[in-house]
């Protein structure tokens, strides 16, 4: 075989292979989320996602953002109080935060792909709509 054939089938971004198995299980729970204003908490995935889950386990409205910048700014989605979320998307990182003063709590879910992190540089920082 040849090292071009074999480049074309290792794991990657673009390579649906990598997205049609199971994912790899991470799993982290009563995470401390910060008020709105603070630094955001940033959860740092090890290889890149296949999925994502958040549970909000708290009272309070909680901000999802894939950059430190979107989360504090206007790109970020909203995961109403005692609320769970999950999406097929691919990630090496992301922020939580309050959308108020008070802090919260949450868990995180994750099925990970063999797609190692350094495939997706900054992990869309910067992209439009991530911020």
């Amino acid at each position: 075989m040849s090292t071009d054939f074999m480049s074309l089938h290792r794991p990657g971004i673009g390579n649906a292979a990598s997205y049609q198995v199971s994912g790899k299980p991470f799993a982290t729970s009563s995470l401390a989320v910060p008020a709105s204003g603070s630094v955001a908490l940033e959860v740092v995935f090890p290889q890149v996602t296949k999925f994502i889950t958040i549970n909000n386990t708290t009272a309070g409205i909680m901000r999802l953002g894939f950059s430190d910048a979107g989360v504090k700014g206007s790109n970020y989605y909203l995961i109403p109080a005692s609320t769970t979320f999950t999406a097929e998307i691919k990630l090496t990182k992301m922020y939580l935060m309050s959308n108020n003063a008070t802090p919260l709590s949450a868990s995180v879910l994750a099925g990970l792909t063999n797609i190692p992190a350094t495939e997706l540089v900054n992990s869309w920082s910067g992209s439009a709509g991530v911020g």
